[in-house]
């Protein structure tokens, strides 16, 4: 009988069944670690996927997603700015972490069926990397979601070489992959370290791409940032190395001359207010040994974009 059922119906099923094989952390054990589960129609699901097979100076990424989610638990559930208690905002549950595929091409499209499954449960995915190359296999989920999707990338790096040592997924080439779809543009923050071929193909695709860089941020034109989200479908990209490296020394490539705390909300905050967010990922936390302040920083910046998307 299996052979009158159509193939695609085949793979969707074994989608589905490996998804529900997936264990779910109790919320005590979850991000925020909280006594219960709160009741609410606003679907959270925080994926951990320590992806570390391409880096190519500090590693340690695959330890990332862990580590965020013990910060998570000293997190003060009251923010002081929104003046509310976000985590009452939503309903959260924690993917425990699972073993990631040996291979880079399985690994990414392990994450892509994990992201599947959240989208179809209408949830709002936040994946803990990892390292930037978890970004293209997220944005294949949404590419077929959404006929268009803008990207908000806050990062050091362009990502957006061709090709790096001799690997077309990299974290290096990670948001040149996300514009392999071509329903996809990209707004990036906090650019300072790039290759002369990712400039010149910045230069080439002025239309997909728009970069407010680090340099210039003391002049940021946040209208023209307004205008450019404005009613649009919205994914974030947060690469850590995005803040200055005085702030933020346990990433895989940490740069100097980046963003601080304030910086960021204000990019975030401006993103929320006047777009869709869909989805998020928070990327190259590379835990350094009682260095816990970066671990507690990525932590409360999971908790503050989640607080943003549901403030209204």
């Amino acid at each position: 009988m299996l052979t009158t059922v159509d193939t695609g119906e085949i793979d969707q099923l074994k989608i589905y069944l490996k998804y529900f094989k997936m264990s779910i952390h109790k919320p005590s054990n979850g991000f925020l670690g909280l006594p219960n589960q709160v009741v609410s129609k606003n679907k959270v699901q925080i994926i951990p996927f320590g992806l570390e097979k391409t880096v190519t100076y500090n590693g340690g990424t695959k330890f990332g997603p862990r580590n965020i989610i013990k910060a998570s638990h000293q997190v003060e559930l009251f923010d002081e700015e929104l003046k509310m208690l976000s985590y009452k905002k939503f309903n959260i549950e924690t993917l425990k972490i699972i073993k990631i595929k040996s291979k880079l091409k399985d690994a990414l499209l392990q994450l892509t069926k994990i992201v599947d499954q959240s989208l179809i449960k209408n949830k709002l995915p936040i994946v803990l990397g990892g390292e930037h190359t978890i970004t293209p296999a997220i944005i294949k989920s949404f590419s077929n979601k959404y006929s268009n999707l803008t990207i908000v990338q806050i990062d050091a790096h362009a990502d957006l070489r061709n090709n790096y040592l001799g690997l077309n997924f990299s974290h290096a080439t990670a948001m040149r992959r996300c514009l392999d779809y071509k329903n996809i543009n990209i707004i990036s923050f906090g650019i300072r370290n790039l290759s002369q071929e990712e400039y010149d193909y910045i230069n080439k695709n002025k239309k997909r791409i728009k970069i407010f860089w680090a340099k210039d941020s003391h002049k940021w034109n946040m209208t023209k940032f307004k205008k450019l989200l404005k009613n649009k479908n919205v994914y974030v990209t947060f690469d850590l190395d995005g803040f200055d490296s005085s702030l933020m020394p346990a990433t895989g490539t940490p740069e100097p001359g980046g963003l601080f705390w304030n910086d960021a909300m204000k990019i975030l905050k401006t993103t929320f207010e006047n777009s869709h967010v869909v989805g998020a990922d928070v990327s190259e936390l590379s835990p350094k040994k009682n260095l816990f302040a970066c671990d507690f920083l990525a932590a409360k910046l999971v908790y503050k974009i989640l607080s943003y998307k549901f403030a209204n």
